[in-house]
This record gives C-alpha cells, structure tokens and sequence, in this order.
C-alpha cells in the first residue's frame, strides 16, 4: 500500500516537472531572436520529455571515460566558477544562461556525436535538454542525478552488505575499480605500495567538433 502511495507520488511529481519543462521551453517561441527554429511540435516535445530513456546512468558515463569512447560529448551546463572547482574530464562549459549563444551552438547541434548534459543534480541539465529539444536538436541525454550521484556511486560507491545479492558484489567490484581510475586510493591498496602513489589528475581538455561550420575558439568558456 505504502509503496503504491509512492509511486503515484512520485509519477505525479514527474509530470509536474515535466510539464513546467514544457512551458519553459515553449517560452523559446517568443524570443525573436530564435523565430526562425519551428523546433518541435509540442506533442513530440511533451512524448521526448516523459521518456526515461534521455537518461544516462553514472555507470555508463565512467565506462565511455574510461574506454575513451570517442563518439561522446561531455556539457557541463553548471557556471563556470562551479566547473572550474570540478567537472568530469574532459567536458566543456557551456551555462545554462548562455545555452543559446551562437558560440556554442556548434557544439549542441550537431549530428556527429551524442552530447551527454549535466549539473550537480540533473534539474539545470534537463532544463538544457529541454531548451535543445524545443530547437530539435538530436543526440542529446542527461547524467542521471548528476555530479552529486556520480560521487556517491562513482567516486564514493557504497560497500554492500553481507545479506545482499551477489550482483550488488559484482556491481560495488566496478564502481570501486572506475573510482580508482579517477584517482581514489584505498587502504588496502596504499599497503600494497612500497613508494607512496601520487594521486592521479585528470587534465580538463576541450574536445573539438569535428564540423563543417566555424568552430567556436576553445577555452574561455
């Protein structure tokens, strides 16, 4: 009963979201300076909004990093003083209040990678898919509770108890081998060292768009 009681809670919540989503990027329409976008018809927008298949786990996004999966393109959508203190490697800033400048828009629409949108939760970044979707843009999907769930399952993952499942074993295994690709050391493994490890850094670069249009200058984002 108490779990029926949630999940409508919860659904009901979703549509909510969704549905100021919807108007939020209706709102695009009114802008002038973007009247020559039709975008969407509001139909596909609302059918694109309630798909849960725009999100992308944490576990997906550490494995594409670390198998250096070419074919991927990391937004951070958060302000640029947010980005500088951390962001996943090798993602490039573009803020939500600046989404729709013609500089980045090279980055967003385009048709040759899958662009992954994220913020510390996934809020602003949906807000992002949003306004991009409303423009028809393709190829676009949201970190599953952002920044603060990939520390949680990524960075921090939680160690199962001994009454759990062994797929939870197998699954707390992956997520501690990713966290120590991004620099995480355990207790176990700084004995195993005879000369103390370095912590590993992960270089920030900017990824460039392989486009035919005039690409924006990297950097200064």
């Amino acid at each position: 009963m108490i779990n029926r009681k949630l999940a409508k809670a919860s659904s009901f919540r979703y549509m909510i979201l969704a549905c100021i989503l919807i108007l939020l990027a209706g709102g695009l329409v009114l802008l002038p300076k973007y009247q020559q976008h039709e975008g969407i018809k509001p139909q596909e927008l609302l059918g694109r909004a309630i798909s849960p298949e725009r999100y992308i786990s944490t576990d997906e996004v550490a494995s594409l990093i670390i198998n250096q999966d070419p074919s991927y393109l990391f937004i951070d959508v958060r302000d640029e003083e947010s980005y500088n203190k951390y962001s996943l490697p090798n993602a490039i800033n573009i803020p939500l209040d600046k989404l729709l400048d013609e500089d980045f828009e090279a980055y967003l629409n385009q048709d040759e990678y899958d662009v992954v949108l994220f913020s510390n939760d996934h809020f602003y970044a949906n807000e992002a898919w949003i306004i991009c979707n409303r423009l028809d843009y393709k190829n676009l999907r949201v970190l599953e509770g952002g920044l603060n769930n990939w520390f949680h399952t990524i960075i921090n993952p939680t160690k199962p108890t001994e009454n759990m499942a062994a797929t939870a074993f197998e699954l707390y295994s992956t997520r501690k081998a990713a966290s120590m690709y991004f620099g995480v050391a355990y207790p176990e493994q700084v004995k195993k060292e005879t000369v103390p490890a370095k912590k590993a850094v992960v270089k920030k670069t900017i990824v460039p768009v392989k486009k035919k249009k005039k690409m924006p200058t990297e950097g200064g984002c």
